[in-house]
């Protein structure tokens, strides 16, 4: 009877310990952190050879229109067959950094009103006036404090915001972050997804930012960045 007891406890036990493998191991998947990565986004050119484009681009939908659907607002300047797509070209920093600012230079228009923000990326035609990006600690259109970009990576999905992300086009500003200056996210903004390669350092970065004020109010940019990412140096 002994041994019998004692066997029926073994067999207990190793069964209570089989379970408690096996329920802790989502629990450790779910608590493992994302990791920040600090570097710069070095960004691929965008290309129209394929449908979709790839590389680095820009559109822009419509009040009452949907991300997926459009109505799309077509450039007449864009390389693209499709016209709604406006491709990007990496600038003088290869791209843009996160943990620090890439502010607009001064002065920041021409005097045509042409952007002359160059390091995210180069200076772009937009209805035949050229657009650009930059980052400052202070949001110029809306005057609020706005924290560098941070973009984090877990089991190869990224995340994070990028509140800072400003348009510049026609002596005007426009705010193109995702949360927007204040932690909002007004009409078809969209959060800050994209996937990353650990090996390879390749990724794809979106997000979606309204446009609050100003000529295009209530126009959502659409962003599509591509490329590989350089850790910064130690």
């Amino acid at each position: 009877m002994n041994h019998r007891l004692r066997s029926l406890a073994l067999a207990t036990s190793v069964v209570m310990g089989i379970s408690a493998m096996i329920a802790s191991a989502p629990a450790s998947a779910a608590n493992a952190h994302a990791t920040t990565l600090v570097g710069t986004f070095d960004l691929t050119a965008g290309s129209c050879v394929t449908t979709p484009p790839t590389g680095t681009y820009f559109r822009m939908i419509f009040p009452g229109g949907s991300l997926t659907a459009g109505k799309f607002f077509d450039n007449p300047d864009s390389t693209c067959t499709d016209k709604s797509y406006t491709l990007a070209v990496p600038g003088t920093a290869g791209g843009f950094k996160t943990g620090k600012y890439q502010p607009n230079p001064v002065p920041a228009f021409s005097a045509t009103g042409s952007a002359l923000a160059d390091t995210i990326i180069q200076p772009q035609s937009f209805t035949a006036i050229n657009f650009s990006i930059a980052t400052d600690s202070k949001d110029p259109q809306t005057g609020d404090a706005v924290p560098a970009p941070t973009i984090k990576v877990k089991n190869g999905k990224l995340s994070g915001q990028v509140e800072a992300w400003s348009a510049s086009w026609n002596k005007l500003y426009f705010n193109q972050g995702s949360p927007k200056p204040g932690g909002t996210s007004p009409g078809l903004t969209e959060p800050v997804t994209g996937t990353y390669n650990s090996k390879t350092h390749a990724f794809v970065l979106t997000w979606a930012s309204a446009v609050v004020g100003g000529p295009f109010n209530g126009f959502t940019g659409y962003w599509h960045l591509q490329g590989k990412f350089v850790p910064s140096k130690k």
